[in-house]
C-alpha cells in the first residue's frame, strides 16, 4: 500500500518530522537570544523571552516623598505626605497597579484604594495610578519615605540600549566591539589563506602527474581524522621557538595548518569532477597549468571555494581553544569574541540582558554569512558524489 501514487511511506513523513524537529530546536534559542537582547534586566527576570510581545506583571520597589514635606491636614491635625509614587521616582506610570505592599514578605497584601496601617499610628493609601496618602499622628513623622512594593502591568517595550552599551561604549568592561574586530582579524585571513594554499594543492593533486600522488591523497585523507586537540601542545612550542606564538601570525598559521586537509580533499575531489575536454583543449592551444589553473579551474570551482569558505569561516569565528591558546594576551587587546562571551559569564553573571545581545552578536556575522552562501555550501558538498 505504500507505493500507491499519492500516498507517501511513513519514513517519509518520519524524515520530515525528524528535519522539523531540528529547524525548530535550533531557532527557538536564536529567537529567544534576539527577543532577550533588545529587553532590560527586570524584563528578563520577570517574563520569558516568549511572552516579550504581551503585557507583563512586573514588582518594583518605590519609596514616597520624605517625611520633611509633611503638612497639617486642616481636619485631625494629622500630618499628611501625599504624592504620586511612579512620578518621585521619575518613572512613567507603566500601566494600571494591580497590588502594593508595605513588607517584602507579602508584596501584594493590599488592593488599590485599601488603607494600610503602619507602626505608631501611621497609615498609607495607594491608589490605581500610584497616587499615595500617608498620613502620621499628631506628631511630625520622623525618618526616610515609606517603602511601597507596587504590582504594575508593564506594557512590551523594546530598547537599543543593550546594544549600545555592547557595541559602542568603549569604557564599558563588557564592550564587544573591540573584541569584534579582533574576531574579524582572526578570521577573515585564516579563511583566505588556506583558501589559496588548497587551490593550488588540488590542482596539482587533480591534474598534474606526478610520482607520490596518490600517496599525497592518501595522507591527506588521513590527516582528516587527526584531532586538532593533539598537535596543539607541539605547534604552540615550535611557534614559541620561532617567536610568533603569541600573536595573530600564530593563530592565522594553526588555523591554516587545521583546515588544509579538509579544504585540499573538497576542492580535488571538485576539479576531479570538471570535463577532462576543456583542460585538454586549453593545452593543445598551449596554455600552461599556471593559465589553466587561473582563467578555467578557478572560475569553474567557485561553488567548492565558497563551500569551504563557508565552513572555514564558522569555524574560526567560533573557535574558543585555538584562541585561548595562540591568542595570550592579559591586557584584552587581541581578546575575541568567544573568549570575551565566557569572561562575561563570570563577571556579569546576572546580567542577563547583557550576556544575551552579546550573544547574539556573536552569530549575527555567522548567520549571515550562511544564508548568504547556502547555495554554493550545497553545491559544493554535492561536488563529485555523481559521476
Amino acid at each position: 500500500m505504500d507505493s500507491i501514487a499519492g500516498r507517501k511511506p511513513a519514513l517519509v513523513w518520519a524524515l520530515h518530522f525528524s528535519a522539523l524537529a531540528l529547524v525548530l530546536l535550533w531557532v527557538f534559542p536564536t529567537l529567544g537570544l534576539l527577543a532577550s537582547s533588545f529587553r532590560t534586566n527586570d524584563q528578563i527576570r520577570s517574563s520569558g523571552w516568549w511572552a516579550a510581545a504581551f503585557p507583563a506583571e512586573q514588582t518594583q520597589t518605590l519609596r514616597t516623598a520624605d517625611p520633611d514635606l509633611a503638612r497639617v491636614a486642616a481636619e485631625g491635625g494629622l500630618f499628611v505626605v501625599e504624592g504620586n509614587l511612579f512620578a518621585e521616582a521619575d518613572l512613567s506610570a507603566p500601566g494600571d497597579l494591580l497590588s502594593w505592599g508595605v513588607s517584602s514578605r507579602d508584596v501584594d497584601a493590599y488592593t488599590p484604594g485599601t488603607r494600610a496601617e503602619l507602626a505608631e499610628g501611621e497609615a498609607i493609601t495607594v491608589q490605581t495610578n500610584g497616587d499615595y496618602l500617608w498620613q502620621g499622628s499628631a506628631e511630625q513623622i520622623s525618618g526616610r519615605g515609606q517603602r511601597v512594593f507596587v504590582t504594575v502591568t508593564v506594557p512590551p517595550s523594546f530598547t537599543l540600549e543593550n546594544y549600545r552599551r555592547v557595541l559602542l561604549d568603549p569604557g564599558n568592561r563588557e564592550g564587544m566591539r573591540q573584541a569584534f574586530f579582533n574576531t574579524l582579524t582572526v578570521a577573515i585571513p585564516a579563511t583566505v589563506i588556506p583558501i589559496l594554499i588548497a587551490a593550488f594543492a588540488a590542482y596539482a593533486l587533480a591534474w598534474m602527474e606526478f610520482p607520490g600522488r596518490a600517496l599525497l591523497v592518501a595522507t591527506i585523507v588521513g590527516l582528516l581524522v587527526v584531532p586538532l586537540q593533539l598537535a596543539l601542545i607541539p605547534l604552540l612550542s615550535l611557534h614559541n621557538a620561532i617567536g610568533i606564538g603569541k600573536g595573530y601570525l600564530g593563530v592565522w598559521l594553526a588555523h591554516t595548518g587545521f583546515g588544509l586537509p579538509l579544504a585540499i580533499y573538497l576542492l580535488r575531489n571538485y576539479m576531479v569532477g570538471l570535463p577532462r575536454e576543456i583542460i585538454e583543449c586549453a593545452r593543445v592551444d598551449g596554455a600552461t597549468d599556471f593559465e589553466i589553473f587561473t582563467r578555467i579551474v578557478l572560475p569553474l570551482s567557485f561553488p567548492a571555494l565558497a563551500s569551504f569558505a563557508v565552513f572555514q569561516f564558522l569555524w574560526t569565528w567560533n573557535d574558543l581553544l585555538v584562541a585561548m591558546v595562540f591568542l595570550i594576551d592579559s591586557s584584552g587587546q587581541t581578546t575575541v569574541m568567544t573568549r570575551q562571551i565566557v569572561e562575561l559569564l563570570g563577571t556579569r553573571g546576572g546580567d542577563w540582558e547583557i550576556l544575551a545581545t552579546s550573544a547574539f552578536v556573536s552569530i549575527a556575522v555567522p548567520l549571515v554569512v550562511f544564508f548568504t552562501m547556502q547555495r554554493f555550501l550545497v553545491r559544493g558538498l554535492l561536488a563529485g558524489s555523481v559521476k
